[in-house]
């Protein structure tokens, strides 16, 4: 008799389809598909992390209004760090990293980004280190 799990069973007989906004469900179930819709979105913005959703969803917009300003200048757009991490330098160039990942992503060159960083110690150590990088 087979010790299979019920999911390992189903996975045999059909594609598993996740309709959840659960993240880490799927993440460790790794269901072949997922759904998402207002009411997975707004369920999921209503449990767990609030505050990491709400800026990931902040960033997003940031970058996604970044690439359409970054169209209609010659120049640069600058978007600016989070003055929360103004004293961590770490987080700081984290944030900066994955801001430049996602301008890329959009098709926007780091040449045109400006990362705006915190006059403190930390964020000079992180300009020097987001610099050596090729981010200014």
């Amino acid at each position: 008799m087979s010790t299979a799990s019920k999911l390992a069973q189903l996975r045999e007989l059909s594609v598993v389809v996740a309709d959840t906004g659960d993240y880490d469900a799927i993440k460790r179930l790794r269901p072949v598909d997922c759904t998402t819709n207002p009411t997975l979105v707004w369920g999921r913005a209503q449990s767990g992390d609030k505050q990491a959703i709400a800026n990931a969803v902040v960033d997003r917009l940031t970058v996604g209004v970044g690439t359409m300003l970054a169209e209609l200048v010659p120049g640069r757009v600058s978007t600016e760090v989070d003055a929360d991490q103004a004293h961590n330098t770490e987080a700081t160039i984290a944030k900066a990293r994955e801001f430049i990942a996602m301008y890329e992503a959009a098709g926007v060159p780091r040449s045109k980004v400006l990362i705006k960083i915190a006059a403190t110690w930390a964020g000079v150590e992180a300009a020097r280190v987001l610099q050596a990088e090729g981010i200014d």
